[in-house]
């Protein structure tokens, strides 16, 4: 019988070991949808072979140790960002609605005794449900009206007594799938008897279901 090297029983019990390791490193690593330490990256190859980040999250900015979150567009235009600082929404800024008009007689306004339309916006659908408030006013006693909203020509909550306040927060009565992206029409319509019925939109924006 040939003779074996003295130490081959060590080094068989090393691999032994290592094999061991290995096996318990294999079962016990994090799951794969979790990033608990350092940075991931989405990436994608151009047109011309170069690679560009769409997604990434994890590491940190200068002066803090929160993690980012960042989205690019194929142009490497940074489309979203989160606020490490103080938290919320860094990019996109939104567009808020500017002070209104306080005094109801330079509102818009109608003395037509049927529905006409008084105010109208324009915006693009990216949420399925709105929430406007609108005030409404008579020009003087005995006056008598209402006011209701539409969108794309259908109403969009209930028709109010003029005088009282319009706050309706619902779905936008479109076809949500293929209308979004897409602009829709926001219109007051008011009518009134005896009188003047003012209107004047002071909150509008989207919403989640």
């Amino acid at each position: 019988m040939p003779q074996l090297p003295e130490d081959i029983i060590d080094r068989l019990n090393q691999m032994e070991r290592r094999l061991k390791a290995l096996s318990t490193a294999v079962n016990t690593r994090p799951a794969q949808n979790q990033v608990t330490n350092g940075q991931f990256t989405v990436n994608r190859t151009n047109n011309d072979n170069t690679t560009s980040p769409v997604l990434l999250m994890g590491g940190s900015a200068p002066g803090t140790t929160r993690p980012v979150i960042r989205i690019f567009d194929g142009y490497n235009h940074e489309i979203f960002a989160d606020d490490i600082l103080t938290g919320g929404l860094a990019r996109p800024w939104l567009q808020l609605m500017p002070p209104m008009d306080m005094n109801h007689t330079r509102w818009p306004s109608t003395t037509s005794a049927a529905f006409t339309s008084i105010a109208q916006s324009f915006n693009p659908v990216w949420q399925p449900k709105m929430r406007m408030t609108v005030y409404t006013k008579v020009s003087g006693t005995g006056v008598t009206g209402q006011v209701k909203v539409l969108v794309d020509g259908q109403q969009f909550g209930p028709t109010v007594t003029a005088g009282s306040t319009f706050d309706h927060t619902g779905l936008l009565p479109v076809d949500f799938p293929t209308k979004f992206g897409k602009v829709m029409t926001v219109e007051i319509h008011a009518l009134a008897s005896g009188g003047t019925v003012y209107a004047q939109p002071v909150l509008m924006y989207g919403t989640q279901t």
